[in-house]
Formats: C-alpha cells, structure tokens, sequence
C-alpha cells in the first residue's frame, strides 16, 4: 500500500509539475486565440498565390492577441516619438522598424510590469526570444496565419471577397481585378473606393476571431526571418535563426486585394521603416512553450558609401524613363534602359492584359539587354527603377534579379505610380535579392511634374550619393 500511495504521489508531483502556469490577459483589448492545428499557405489552385506558400501543417499553442494595431498614441507615450507619415492619435503607427518594433514590446513590458520577452545585443544584430516570458511579442507568422484565417481555408477569413467597405486598402483593385480589368462585372466584390491612409483602428468589423484590421490598413510585423516553409509538419514554429528580411503580414492602406490574402508573405530588413507596416501585440497565455530562441541577422558585404553605381531601368510609357534621365543628369552614373527579346504592346489596353499574364504566371520575358558580367561586377550600387505594374515590380525587372548577381551590391529602387507608390515591388525585390542591400526608395507620381529635380536631389542628398 505504501508504495502504491507513494507511486501516486510522484506521479501527481510529476503532473503538477507538467501543468503549465497560466496567464492573464494584460486588458480588454486582448483576445484568447486557442491553441490548435490548421493548414499554413496556400493550395496550388489559389489564385495570385506566391510559391513561396507552400501548404504545411502547423500547430501552435494558444495566445493572446490584440484586437487593434497599436495606435500611434500608445507608441509615442512609451517611446516618446511617433516616425508615423499619417499623424493622428488613433491611426496605426507606422513607419517603424523591425528592431524599433521588438524595442517598443520591451519597453511597454517594463512600463506594465510584465517579463520582457528580447534580448537585444550587438546593436540589434542579435536578438533572442524568452519564449516562456509573459511580455508582450510579435506573432509569429504562423500564429498570425492562423488567427487571421479563424478556421478558414479559403484566400480569406470571409466567405466573400473582402472590399473597401469592410478593409482600408487600394480598393479601386480588389481581388482578381487584374484578369478582369475590363469587366469587372463578373468580380464577387468589385472596385470601391481608394483612401490614400490609413484610418483609425477598428474602423471596420472584426474577423470571427474578434481581431479589427487583420487585413489592411498597415502590415503588420512578424518575428520570423522570411524563408522556405518546407513541407514537413511543425509545432509553434519560429521562422530561420538567421536570414536577411523579416516577415510582415497584412496589407496596408496601399495594397492590391491580392496581398491581402492570408498566406501572403511579405519581407523586408529589420532596420527599414516601411510607411504601410505597423505592429500588432501578442503575448502568451501560458509558460508551456519555454527555451530561448536565438536569431542573428546575416550582414550583407554591401558597404554605405558609393563607389560606382549604375542606374538600370524598365519604362514603358516613358515615365520611368524621364526620372532615370534626371538622375543620371544630376550624378553622372552609366545608365542601361532594359529590352525585351519580344516588346510589350505599345498598345495600352493590351499591355494591360500582357502586363498582369506575365504577372500572373510569374513569367521571366527574356532581356535583349545583356551586361558583361565583368563590368556588372564593377558596380556596387545598382539604381533600380521601373513602372509600379499591378501593385509590384515588371516581370522584366524579376529577369534582371534573378540574371545577375547581387549580392554585396546596394540596390536603390526607383519607381513611377499611380497613387500606390510601391506597392508590394520592395518585397518582390527583397525576395528576389536576398543578398543585397535595400536603400531608401524613392516612387514618382506619373512623370513628377515640375518638382522631379528637386525630389530627385532631395534622394540623393539623402542617400548620401553627391551629385554634380
């Protein structure tokens, strides 16, 4: 009898000790999103679909989640300024950084008397997650995945295709617009109207997880270095320990419906302040995930300084063309117009429909341009410009990033739009050049009008390249 009473107590030890130590909600605004299994990415069949969605099942512990993007007013009162392009109390910040994002959880932490969950060394470099702290986080991507599908499986957490009046995005484009531009009679949801900003949090209704602006108005950052998912099944799933771009997910104010959807995956490096990504909160609800996570950003060789720069460019109604133009009027550097093997139509409806096929396949026309390889290796700046074609960058500018080398070069993009500034082209570079340095971007509205001089230098000046 003694030694069933004391095998039970050991066990009942052991299980106590197993229980994990549950969480409180920090307040009103955090919801409970329970723990479970779903499907992260998307099918093949999903339209606009990247392939860097790639269908896996995932697992992840419950958390809290914030039901709103932090506004602009709770960031300023813990850090004392707000970088944000669009000012008002109860918008989003935006504008901020990876790093500034991870500072920002820290010290909201500290100032509400919870554990910080980052350790932050060698200037940011290097920073580790506390995963069984109770602090405040980004999600991970998984865990943002799963709670904007709300046990969906389709491109939305909807039934029907979100539009501009339920989510603040570029809303003239809504899902599948592009192969439908000419009738877009036939969309489920069709073009409403386009802000330009974003708008106060929870302006709209929230998914059934109770969580406002999971698509829209900012992107919204994620933990996990960008990377391949891989197929096989994972458990609370953290991202790469090292890598170049961190993950945002989301859309913002500026993006094409399809961006919004919930396998899009979009990246950038965790020191630039991206004007349509913000933050979203998240904290545990319990210590049963533990262990430190260690993640350490690749340094590229790309160096500050510029020693010769090429500006290579794609235009095809002129517009881009007249912006390289200036900037190799006011530096002096080489300059290449990019050709194709087979033009696009100089016809615009038609190259509307050639633009957004070769999108859609992710096809990579072939260049008539050709660069010596030598010389290409001369430069270590590439000045980058093209038209901002369906919310991203032309395929033939895909070509060029994938044709040439450039990794240690600094690329500093350029593009002309339409009022979507650029859109999702910066991801699409980042993806496609993970090995280079992106610079402060500059985008042009059509030709920039009387004032492309004075923007162009003001860039410059910026990026610390001299003009003549």
């Amino acid at each position: 009898m003694k030694k069933i009473i004391l095998t039970l107590l050991i066990a009942f030890g052991v299980l106590s000790m197993a229980v994990a130590k549950e969480f409180t909600a920090p307040n009103d605004d955090f919801v409970l999103i329970k723990g479970g299994t779903f499907t992260m990415g998307s099918p093949e069949n999903e339209d606009w679909r990247s392939n860097d969605e790639t269908q896996h099942k995932v697992t992840v512990s419950s958390f809290y989640m914030c039901k709103y993007e932090v506004t602009q007013k709770l960031y300023s009162e813990v850090t004392c300024k707000n970088p944000s392009n669009f000012k008002g109390d109860t918008l989003p910040v935006e504008s901020i950084t990876w790093l500034e994002a991870v500072e920002f959880c820290n010290a909201l932490s500290k100032r509400d008397g919870r554990t910080p969950v980052y350790i932050i060394n060698d200037g940011g470099r290097t920073v580790s997650w506390n995963r069984s702290a109770d602090g405040y986080r980004l999600p991970t991507e998984a865990e943002w995945e799963y709670a904007a599908r709300a046990g969906s499986t389709t491109p939305f957490y909807s039934k029907r295709v979100p539009g501009s009046d339920n989510v603040n995005f570029y809303g003239h484009y809504p899902y599948q617009i592009e192969q439908n531009y000419f009738n877009d009679s036939v969309l489920e949801t069709g073009p409403g109207v386009y802000r330009g900003q974003t708008l106060p949090v929870g302006s709209f209704d929230p998914n059934p997880n109770g969580l406002y602006d999971i698509y829209g108005n900012v992107g919204e950052w994620c933990f996990d270095f960008y990377g391949d998912y891989g197929t096989g099944a994972a458990e609370n799933p953290f991202g790469a320990s090292a890598g170049t771009r961190r993950v945002n997910r989301g859309g913002g104010w500026n993006d094409f419906g399809k961006n919004l959807r919930s396998a899009y995956r979009a990246a950038a490096e965790q020191n630039t302040p991206l004007y349509n990504v913000g933050i979203r909160l998240v904290c545990n609800a319990d210590d049963s995930v533990k262990g430190l996570v260690t993640t350490t950003e690749t340094k590229t060789t790309a160096g500050s300084s510029v020693k010769k720069a090429l500006i290579i460019y794609y235009s095809w109604g002129g517009n881009t063309r007249g912006v390289a133009k200036e900037i190799a009027k006011q530096t002096g550097y080489d300059s290449i117009e990019l050709e194709l093997v087979k033009p696009y139509s100089k016809n615009y409806s038609t190259v509307l429909n050639e633009a957004q096929r070769d999108q859609h396949k992710q096809a990579r026309p072939e260049l008539k341009t050709k660069i010596d390889k030598a010389k290409w290796a001369e430069y270590d700046t590439i000045i980058l410009g093209y038209p901002n074609w369906w919310a991203s960058i032309p395929m033939p500018i895909a070509t060029l990033l994938e044709s040439y080398d450039f990794t240690g070069k600094r690329i500093m993009p350029f593009c002309s739009h339409g009022g979507g500034r650029f859109g999702q082209s910066l991801t699409a570079i980042a993806k496609l050049a993970p090995n280079a340095k992106l610079g402060e971007g500059l985008s042009i509205h059509y030709s920039g009008g009387p004032s492309l001089p004075k923007d162009v230098a003001k860039w410059l000046s910026a990026s610390g390249i001299k003009t003549k």
